[in-house]
């Protein structure tokens, strides 16, 4: 596999900043804080992916650390490289809330399904721990040449007992065993019980609240009683403004003398009354024959009256049963006369009685005392007018007497609601504290739950670790035989093109003891330079590396400042056998010069990338 390209959108100190990388030697030269650091972990970060951290380890973590320092929301980027002649893209974006992978497969023309599995695949089976302790090669870290041979103990013990260099048999050994006493104190035998009662306590609660009195009618009654108050409040508007017309009513009624239907159909039946009475006293007045027969009674008494004088004046004895006839008839019709002279004068006195009455009446309410039909007419009007008033009080009464039923009906229907709602919210306060109980029941028995699952996870763990110490104590034995001799063999190998000859071989004894062979003699590994110390570490890493890729197509060896102890000598030595004896990418980080211009000078060709 080889590296081709490598794209920052945003990480640490770079945005928006393309890499190429060519076959054989890239050399990345930069000064201390150019960058080289954030493009090594950029590399690490596509291949293996870059988590964030929890609690206070979120502060110094990788994802914090390399947090992009302008553009922040664009924290990504992609990486092409090359494996078994098919090119592939990695697009990663880091940002924990939009974090996300894809794997072009840019030869096919089509996006793989970016599994674990086919991660894996893709990168033989490397391991980011893998990566980091072979592949990913750096320097010795220990300053002194005492604890650096300690360092490289430990790395030998580690690889030749486990075949993993992350591993120490013996510390993981001792660990164990403070892991499992650790475990088993956190164990809590109680919790089974307390959790079997938590949960009896919430059934119990859960029943209660399901009771029908526990419903939550508070929002139905409020909305009920404010409804109820609408009501009432258009109600007494509505009666306000119905006493006010009657009030206005009744006033009229009043102003006119009038106080209910009855002393308007009285007054109504008086004008009928009078107005017949008045018509017919009117004909009486004008009749003729009534005077032409009281005249001619008069005619009738005065011509009696002179023929009875006649008579007596002639002495015409012989007629005196005439004249005393004729003097009676005039005397008769002289009554008669007078009266129907009289019965006239009382025709027209009731009728000026009658006329005044009703002239009244018509000047109280029409504002003339003229009698006619039409006024009348006008006054029946009137009178209509008055009698529709009169009914409308009446039937405002009524309405009234309606309303304040109603409004009685609705207060006490408002004041039922207000009690309700005090019932409701006595309820509802009695359904909170219930509530917040068997939340705290579901949150210890939540917590317990955890317990219990952590009670079982430490059991499963406790047998884990027995099975662990017990794997361990058998295979150490067996893997010491088998990786260890081939990671010896391996490693004999790279020593002699690292130094060049001056070392054929290494050899680890029983005691962990590493010798370097010479021509001559067996060189105690104490004995030797912190440079050679260092060489021996890259000839580990890269006989680990060699050994745990196992026929795959082989990765890019990635060095970061590993030659930093490296003399002049001693690194034109280390370049030209990586040149000769490595056939796949190499890419060197590097804050010197010297490495380009010692294999510019050999003529090795290499691409140089300045940051």
């Amino acid at each position: 596999m080889r590296l081709l390209e490598l794209h920052i959108d945003g990480f640490g100190k770079f945005h928006d900043r393309t890499i190429s990388f060519n076959d054989g030697i890239n050399i990345i030269y930069g000064k201390n804080e150019a960058g080289k650091s954030t493009l090594h972990t950029f590399i690490r970060g596509m291949l293996f992916g870059i988590e964030r951290g929890r609690g206070r380890a979120a502060k110094n973590d990788l994802y914090t650390k390399y947090e992009p320092w302008e553009n922040s929301g664009t924290y990504e980027g992609w990486l092409r490289l090359e494996k078994d002649g098919t090119i592939y893209r990695i697009e990663r974006r880091f940002r924990k809330e939009n974090k996300s992978l894809k794997i072009i497969n840019e030869t096919k023309g089509l996006e793989e399904e970016a599994t674990p599995a086919f991660v894996s695949s893709l990168l033989d089976g490397l391991t980011e721990t893998m990566y980091n302790n072979t592949i990913s090669i750096g320097q010795l870290k220990s300053a002194t040449e005492d604890g650096m041979v300690t360092e490289l103990k430990n790395y030998i013990a580690n690889m030749n007992t486990t075949g993993n260099i992350s591993l120490n048999i013996t510390k993981a050994t001792a660990f164990l065993r403070n892991q499992k006493r650790s475990l088993e104190a956190g164990l809590i035998p109680e919790a089974s019980r307390e959790f079997t009662s938590l949960l009896a306590e919430i059934r119990n609660v859960e029943a209660e609240i399901a009771g029908p009195e526990y419903e939550n009618q508070l929002a139905a009654y409020q909305n009920m009683r404010t409804q109820v108050k609408g009501l009432i409040d258009n109600t007494q508007t509505q009666k306000k403004d119905l006493d006010e017309k009657l009030a206005n009513g009744k006033k009229v009624l009043s102003d006119n003398g009038f106080t209910d239907r009855a002393s308007v159909d009285a007054m109504s039946s008086d004008a009928e009354r009078l107005y017949s009475e008045y018509n017919t006293l009117n004909g009486e007045c004008n009749k003729k024959s009534r005077k032409v027969l009281s005249g001619l009674t008069a005619v009738l008494g005065v011509a009696g009256l002179g023929a009875a004088a006649t008579l007596g004046y002639f002495n015409l004895t012989a007629y005196l049963p005439v004249c005393g006839a004729a003097a009676t008839a005039a005397v008769i019709f002289f009554i008669i006369s007078l009266f129907i002279l009289q019965k006239d004068k009382e025709y027209h006195r009731l009728f000026d009685n009658t006329s005044s009455e009703l002239g009244a009446l018509l000047a109280r309410h029409l504002g003339d005392s003229a009698v006619s039909e039409d006024a009348m007419n006008a006054f029946r009007a009137r009178m209509g007018e008055f009698s529709k008033l009169c009914d409308m009080v009446t039937q405002s009464e009524a309405e009234i007497r309606k309303f304040l039923e109603d409004l009685s009906n609705l207060q006490t229907k408002q004041a039922g609601c207000s009690e309700m709602i005090e019932k409701q919210q006595r309820t509802q306060w009695e359904l909170e504290k219930k509530l917040e109980h068997l939340s705290n029941c579901k949150n210890k028995a939540k917590a317990l739950k955890r317990t219990l699952a952590e009670n079982d996870r430490i059991h499963d763990e406790i047998v884990a670790i027995d099975l662990a110490q017990e794997t361990m104590a058998d295979l150490s034995s067996s893997i010491r035989d088998s990786f260890g001799l081939y990671l010896n063999k391996e490693a004999s190998q790279y020593i002699t093109g690292i130094t060049g000859g001056i070392y054929d071989s290494m050899s680890i004894d029983e005691n962990l003891n590493v010798f370097l062979n010479t021509k001559t003699k067996l060189v105690p590994l104490e004995n030797v330079s912190s440079g050679t110390m260092d060489q021996v570490y890259l000839a580990l890493r890269l006989a680990a590396a060699k050994l745990l890729q196992g026929s795959g197509s082989g990765f890019p060896l990635i060095f970061d400042d590993s030659f930093t102890q490296y003399d002049d000598e001693r690194l034109k030595t280390a370049l030209e056998w990586l040149a000769s004896a490595y056939g796949g990418q190499i890419i060197i980080f590097t804050c010197h010069r010297r490495e380009a211009q010692m294999l510019r000078a050999r003529q090795v060709e290499f691409q140089l990338i300045e940051m």
